[in-house]
């Protein structure tokens, strides 16, 4: 079957076809690092990473790009606040440059606890400057960009140069608001954004680059094309984000990169937001619910299983009841698993129906479905006696597309042990390829230390004609 997904473009669901063949490229948007990530950013994080290795699985090669903004005016702010006399904070007095890396050593913390692979490249904005430069210039060259009418400094987009505006989110100009990201005076049209921001009186000079129009730092949504298309060209298979980058910004990424020539993303796909019991989280309510605050109630598999439960499209509601319930589903999976791992089959193949749900739009539900049922018929096999490892290959290869076997434990089963012992006899057999060289050489001080070195551990050597050999004592 032909993978199929939603595209926002054209809000159909659509073939997959890449871009060049047998390869896949996607950019998602990472964090800007000015506070901790909540569970939103996780679970985009954690779609795109089933998304990659779904395509993966199908054969494909795969480039993923994954931004980190490191400047922006709420990491500035932040930074700002801790230099205010007074302030209580943890890091008082922290630049921006180092708030926005300390936060990004966060976001990377929580990925790699649950088990997100990491993109291919994960570039910073203030890493592509010189970038952004070249696609501000082509912008003003093909008429589509202006340097504001004040001395501001800033460099604006303009929207009414480019009749698609609007095409993402099929909205039409007149019906839009005013863009809220620089000084209105500058700007030949209250919709226009910002490309480029002018240096103002009083922000760090560390936070500005030298520009054909100024001082300054970039716009947001300028970052994000610029990157895109330096890592995966002016035409890429995907363009992936939380639902609520639609507009303004991944509106303002397609029409600032097509003005400029390019083609850009072939598909638009966004996650669903995450709610607490229905309703949206917010700090000013306290309702909100940290990556850390679920991983000191639940194990990195639990919390994984979780995120990931949901179609990828849906709103996925956190109730208190949540991990304990994906706890339940997702450990008896493993179970099944280090009931039968030692005769499983690791590279078996994922079930049609399995398949045939990822394809679809990636239907994350529809496949649990599948994964589960095998589960049952498994254990049903075994409760009868028969053998279940056939089944169990199934399983663990769709957990293992799911991104879940590797954070699994398998302690205290048959196959563990035997993985225990086989790590052992390579290390003790190292030591007796040493202990007979040694002997070759007729260094018997040192032969005899890896004897005793050994024997101290409880191990103990028999030599014989065919060479070595070891038990435990």
């Amino acid at each position: 079957m032909t993978m199929r997904f939603y595209d926002t473009a054209t809000a159909t669901i659509r073939d997959f076809e890449p871009v060049r063949s047998g390869e896949a490229s996607l950019y998602y948007c990472g964090a800007t690092v000015q506070g901790a990530p909540h569970i939103g950013h996780v679970r985009s994080a954690l779609v795109f990473d089933q998304l990659s290795r779904w395509l993966t699985y199908r054969g494909l090669k795969v480039t993923t790009v994954r931004n980190v903004t490191d400047i922006d005016d709420k990491i500035l702010a932040n930074s700002n606040r801790s230099f205010e006399e007074g302030f209580e904070g943890e890091f008082p007095g922290e630049e921006w440059w180092a708030l926005a890396y300390r936060f990004e050593k966060v976001f990377a913390q929580a990925y790699e606890s649950l088990g997100i692979t990491p993109p291919t490249y994960e570039p910073r904005a203030t890493g592509h400057i010189p970038e952004m430069h070249a696609l501000i210039q082509r912008l003003i060259d093909e008429g589509h960009a202006y340097p504001a009418l004040d001395d501001s400094g800033d460099v604006y987009f303009d929207v009414k140069s480019w009749p698609q505006y609007g095409a993402l989110t099929h909205q039409k100009l007149d019906e839009l608001k005013d863009a809220e990201d620089a000084d209105p005076r500058g700007k030949r049209d209250p919709r226009d954004f910002a490309l480029w921001k002018g240096y103002k009186v009083g922000e760090p000079e560390t936070a500005a680059w030298d520009s054909p129009w100024g001082r300054g730092r970039p716009g947001w949504h300028l970052e994000c094309s610029a990157m895109a298309g330096k890592y995966l060209g002016a035409r890429f298979d995907i363009h992936g984000g939380g639902l609520d980058l639609r507009f303004p910004h991944h509106e303002n990424e397609l029409a600032q990169s097509t003005a400029a020539g390019d083609n850009f993303a072939n598909f638009w796909l966004h996650n669903g937001l995450v709610t607490f019991e229905g309703e949206k989280m917010s700090k000013s309510i306290g309702n909100t619910v940290s990556p850390a605050d679920m991983l000191q109630t639940a194990r990195p598999l639990v919390v994984r299983y979780y995120l990931g439960q949901a179609h990828y499209r849906s709103v996925l509601d956190y109730r208190p009841t949540s991990l304990e319930e994906a706890k339940v589903a997702v450990e008896r999976i493993e179970a099944f698993i280090a009931q039968n791992l030692e005769g499983i089959n690791q590279h078996a193949e994922v079930p049609g129906e399995f398949a045939a749900a990822m394809d679809d739009d990636l239907n994350i539900p529809r496949a649990l479905a599948v994964l589960h049922e095998k589960v049952r018929e498994g254990n049903a096999e075994r409760a009868q006696g028969a053998d279940a490892t056939g089944i169990a290959s199934q399983v663990f290869a769709m957990a293992k597309v799911l991104g879940l076997t590797q954070l699994m434990s398998f302690a205290g089963s048959s196959a563990s042990s035997d993985a225990e012992h086989a790590a052992l006899d390579s290390l003790i057999q190292t030591m007796l390829a040493q202990r007979t060289d040694a002997r070759a050489r007729k260094d018997w001080a040192a032969a005899d230390q890896i004897r005793d070195a050994l024997a101290e551990a409880g191990i103990t050597i028999k030599d014989g004609v065919e060479g070595s050999s070891w038990s435990i004592s």
